[in-house]
């Protein structure tokens, strides 16, 4: 085998040479700072409205967009922000609710609202991977401060009924954050949400740069203070070579869209006959294709990740590697550890070839045979 065949889409994606060539000159020759006056200054500030005009229109070219390092700082800031909100307007609404299987970024970040006076519930899923609705209906109440929820899944590619919590928290007199993290550009987004948190280098973008997207006429308190950069909303002087990157990602995701759905479609039925052997964790009907979490009986996933050195795969979350603990979406799943250590997530996209499948899975499949 040459050079690693890389197989880890949902932990980031390769930055697409448009968008290299894009960034190019607002890291090499156009340094200005996008919030000084001067003339290249606006240039910058210029280059950085246009970025978020681009971002904006897979967000239906409505609302406002502040640009954050990354998704984790989004989430953050539409979590803590959101959650005083709605308390300062009803101190009564001390409940949060979001799903067992989210990403840290949601998860810990809701756990952690504990510590200020805020409930978590935590919601099961079922067998699938999907969110238990029933468990849903009765948590979110005239307590409830906020909801949130993931579109896709990062670890098992499940597409959460996003649509139908939207409802229930707007019912509730809630606001409502969306994780689409690994669904912008990939899958339709929810028709309405008070919140979307989306990030740059999981569309072949680069990484250090993400966003948060707010309904028109939602201001939240800031996370960070300064000099009031980004609507008053995130203080810190802006990139513009990273926002340049992100909007030219986003352009690409919108321009092919399709053509990328029909790609990642291939591969997974490809993929799917590949790995017969295995079962798949989580849901096949309500899933993102690029996404393939298998697990195969006895199988120990660390081992064959080391013998198999030269594909770029993953046992979970890239978050959450090194430390020790097996997947907490898997185990939700009520799969049992062992089964959850046997589990390994290949991601394929855009520059995935489907010889470096048929070759990647063959080398998986001979090291999981050989134990």
């Amino acid at each position: 085998m040459g050079r690693p065949i890389y197989l880890d889409y949902q932990a980031t994606t390769p930055l697409a040479p448009e968008v290299f060539e894009a960034m190019l000159p607002w890291l090499r020759d156009q340094f200005a700072n996008p919030h000084s006056a001067h003339r290249p200054g606006r240039a910058a500030a210029a280059a950085v409205e246009t970025a978020r005009g681009q971002v904006l229109q897979l967000l239906g070219n409505h609302g406002k967009l502040v640009f954050t390092s990354g998704a984790t700082e989004a989430i953050n800031m539409g979590l803590f922000g959101g959650a005083r909100l709605m308390r300062a307007r009803d101190a009564g609404r001390t409940r949060i609710v979001t799903i067992d299987t989210e990403h840290a970024a949601v998860r810990d970040t809701v756990l952690a609202l504990e510590d200020q006076g805020f409930e978590a519930i935590l919601l099961p899923v079922e067998p699938d991977g999907l969110v238990n609705l029933e468990r849903a209906r009765a948590a979110i109440d005239a307590r409830t401060a906020l909801v949130a929820a993931m579109l896709v899944n990062n670890e098992i590619g499940v597409i959460h009924p996003v649509g139908t919590l939207y409802d229930l928290a707007e019912e509730a007199g809630a606001l409502f954050l969306c994780d689409a993290v690994q669904g912008y550009g990939r899958v339709p987004l929810p028709p309405v949400a008070d919140m979307i948190a989306i990030s740059g280098h999981k569309i072949y973008g680069p990484k250090g740069i993400g966003a948060l997207w707010l309904r028109d006429g939602l201001d939240l308190p800031p996370l960070m203070f300064g000099g009031g950069q980004e609507q008053g909303m995130r203080s810190g002087t802006l990139s513009p070579g990273l926002c340049v990157g992100f909007g030219q990602a986003a352009k690409l995701m919108r321009e092919r869209f399709e053509t990328d759905a029909v790609h990642v479609g291939a591969l997974w039925e490809r993929a799917v006959e590949l790995f017969a052997g295995w079962n798949i964790n989580g849901s096949t009907a309500r899933r993102y294709h690029g996404n393939l979490n298998i697990r195969r009986e006895g199988l120990d996933a660390g081992r064959l990740m080391s013998e198999c050195r030269d594909i770029a795969f993953s046992l979970g979350s890239a978050c959450a590697s090194g430390s020790g603990r097996s997947s907490h979406v898997l185990r939700a799943l009520g799969i049992g550890e062992k089964a959850a250590r046997s589990s390994i997530r290949i991601g394929f996209g855009r520059y995935t070839t489907l010889d470096e499948l048929e070759e990647a899975a063959a080398a998986i499949n001979m090291a999981a045979d050989r134990q």
